[in-house]
Parts: C-alpha cells; sequence; structure tokens
C-alpha cells in the first residue's frame, strides 16, 4: 500500500492552493482509491517512462511508484517550486520536472526522453482555458509511445462547468478511446477518472 499523505503534505498542498488558486484546482490531495484508479495506464512490465502532470505533494507519486516495475522511469511535472522542492525530497527516485506542462514534450527533451509509455494526470483542467487544455492535450498526445496510455481525473461537482465539459469534449477529439471509471466516493471531493488510448492522428512510425 502507498504510504498515507501526512500533515505535512497537506500543509503544503494548501499553500499551494491558495498561492495558486488557478492552478490547483484542489482542496486536499488525492486518496488512495483515486490514485489506484489513476495509475491503471502505467505499465507492470517492463523499463516504462511514465510522467505525472500536476504531481503536488506527491499523493498519486507514490502509488505510481508502487506500481512501476523494477527499471521504470518516473517523471513528474510540477509547475509549483515550492512542491516541485518538495517532490525532490521527499520522493528519491522520482525525476521532478519544474515547470509548466504546456511544454512537456521540451522538457522531456532536457532529460533525454522523447516518448513515455503512460502520462497520468492531475492538472485542474475546469479551470483551463480551451487554448491551455488545447495546448496540454497535443504535447501529451504526442508524447506518447505507441500503446501508451493517458489517465486524469474530473470532480463530479464540477463537471457541469463549461470547462470540464469543454475538457470532456476534447477527449474525445485527442483519443480514440475514452472510457470513465466508477466515481471514488472516499476521495474530498468524489472524482471520476477518465482512461484514454490511442491519440488520433499519432504517427506509429514516429
Amino acid at each position: 500500500m502507498p504510504a498515507p499523505t501526512t500533515r505535512r503534505d497537506l500543509s503544503l498542498f494548501l499553500t499551494a492552493a491558495l498561492r495558486r488558486p488557478g492552478l490547483v484546482g484542489a482542496v486536499a490531495p488525492s486518496s488512495g482509491s483515486l490514485g489506484e484508479l489513476l495509475t491503471v495506464t502505467v505499465p507492470r512490465r517492463g523499463r516504462p517512462t511514465v510522467v505525472e502532470l500536476g504531481a503536488g505533494s506527491g499523493a498519486v507519486s507514490r502509488v505510481v511508484g508502487d506500481r512501476l516495475p523494477a527499471g521504470g522511469r518516473h517523471l513528474a511535472v510540477e509547475i509549483d517550486p515550492e512542491l516541485a522542492a518538495h517532490l525532490t525530497d521527499g520522493c528519491p527516485d522520482l525525476t521532478v520536472l519544474c515547470g509548466d506542462a504546456a511544454r512537456l514534450r521540451s522538457m522531456l527533451g532536457t532529460v533525454e526522453v522523447s516518448h513515455v509509455d503512460a502520462v497520468v494526470s492531475g492538472l485542474p483542467w475546469s479551470l483551463f482555458t480551451e487554448d491551455t487544455q488545447r495546448r496540454v492535450l497535443e504535447e501529451v498526445s504526442g508524447a506518447l509511445a505507441p500503446g501508451g496510455g493517458f489517465s486524469t481525473f474530473a470532480y463530479r461537482h464540477a463537471a457541469r462547468l463549461p470547462g470540464a465539459r469543454r475538457f470532456r469534449h476534447l477527449l474525445d477529439e485527442y483519443f480514440d478511446e475514452v472510457v470513465v471509471t466508477r466515481t471514488v466516493w472516499r476521495n474530498v471531493p468524489p472524482a471520476q477518472v477518465y482512461v484514454c488510448r490511442r491519440p488520433v492522428g499519432h504517427d506509429p512510425a514516429t
């Protein structure tokens, strides 16, 4: 089982949410139950490379680390410098990239990664403009290796917000398959996971 969220994790997360309300859309780190659903795209065999967007205080990072096989590589993109530093200190096996997910492929290039096997996202999509949603999805779909998967979540209470509804439609535009999971009622707030595969227009030869 992944390590539970600590008081320090929660404190740092809440501070970041207050500091950047447009970029940290949650009021608490993701629960273990949500993390388990989010990481279904992470391969259990081989030497996969997994990137996590909006890693926050590391609640999902620990679940990814537990699932990742020996020899796998785990990268995290976090825009908040204090959270990025916390991740670096608390997760020694994690390569932390402090920056904007809309520049994902450029950041991956700095650590000599061209494609990844899974992208796990904790980004607050409903708070983003359509332009930002599209830019990040283009980066994600362009970074995924053939057969790779993308997973992210949406809060039930925000599902009817314009940004959330637009994002749900964009997923169908960018991916051939989008599966919506059951609701995780024990998360705060309750949430569902979108599991996406086969980016539309992705060329397996690249």
